[in-house]
């Protein structure tokens, strides 16, 4: 296992000044955003020649892109936001084989019509879900004739809300390009961190099979109920057991860490290592 980082956690003018922090902060893998190229989050076209210098940057620092973030509100209220998302994640599944990488992150959405990471009661509808699978169909084709992979995480906040939903929607779509990205403390957005270490257990019963990413960030209970997110190993999250779980399910992907500010990096990586070793 080896620990990655967010492109977007290092703000730079440039690409190039981006990898070089990676670099500097001893991560050779990341999770890439085209935002830090200069392009939108979800470009609608990339030129070739910006594909071949940002692989190229890449090679020549010896980073390796574990996978391109593509996230849109897969159940949009607005169908036409989500035509956009759809026609947009083809612009990246098209490009992502020629960057190095064959890995696309997703949300899998809210009926929020403001913020994709915020929930909304009707998350919980079937109708809700019935949309999500519609709409994950139509991105895994696209997957599927790009040779690419669609990572998806349980999200308190969307509508595959948990485990027992995200194995719900690997069993129905069927399909071996479709993946998860498990991210210990989305298992608890719920505010409740009793007995984290059997919820942690029964996800990872679930989904280990088919888990191609980690993400490490952490989370504290804001006291009404709610929570509120925290860099790595600086919440109540117990990483010992999270990171003892990678380890017996022979997790051989990157574990990458998000939510941070870069003067906490280190911190967090120290963290990592020492949870890692107990």
């Amino acid at each position: 296992m080896q620990t990655g980082i967010f492109t977007k956690v290092f703000s730079r003018p440039s690409l190039a000044q981006v990898l070089d922090a990676v670099v500097e902060h001893g991560f050779h893998v990341v999770q890439f955003n085209w935002s830090c190229a200069g392009l939108d989050d979800m470009p609608d076209a990339i030129e070739p020649a910006l594909i071949d210098l940002v692989r190229e940057m890449f090679e020549a620092r010896q980073i390796s892109m574990a996978a391109v973030s593509g996230t849109y509100n897969m159940i949009d209220p607005n169908l036409q936001a989500r035509r956009d998302g759809l026609r947009r994640l083809r612009v990246l599944a098209e490009t992502a084989p020629r960057l190095g990488t064959s890995l696309i992150t997703l949300c899998t959405g809210t009926r929020d019509p403001h913020d994709m990471w915020r929930w909304h009661p009707d998350n919980a509808s079937e109708a809700a879900w019935d949309e999500l699978v519609a709409e994950m169909r139509e991105a895994v084709k696209i997957a599927e004739a790009c040779g690419v992979s669609l990572g998806v995480e349980p999200e308190g906040s969307n509508v595959m809300a948990d485990a027992h939903k995200a194995r719900r929607l690997l069993d129905e779509l069927g399909s071996p390009n479709l993946k998860i990205i498990m991210d210990g403390a989305n298992l608890f957005q719920d505010g409740d961190f009793s007995h984290q270490q059997k919820r942690m257990d029964a996800a990872f019963a679930l989904l280990h099979k088919d888990i191609v990413m980690a993400h490490a960030k952490d989370l504290v209970s804001d006291g009404k109920g709610g929570i509120v997110w925290r860099a790595a190993g600086q919440g109540s999250l117990d990483y010992r057991h999270y990171l003892k779980l990678l380890a017996q399910y022979a997790f051989a992907g990157p574990l990458v860490l998000h939510g941070l500010e870069e003067s906490q990096v280190e911190a967090c990586k120290a963290m990592l290592v020492k949870m890692s070793d107990v």
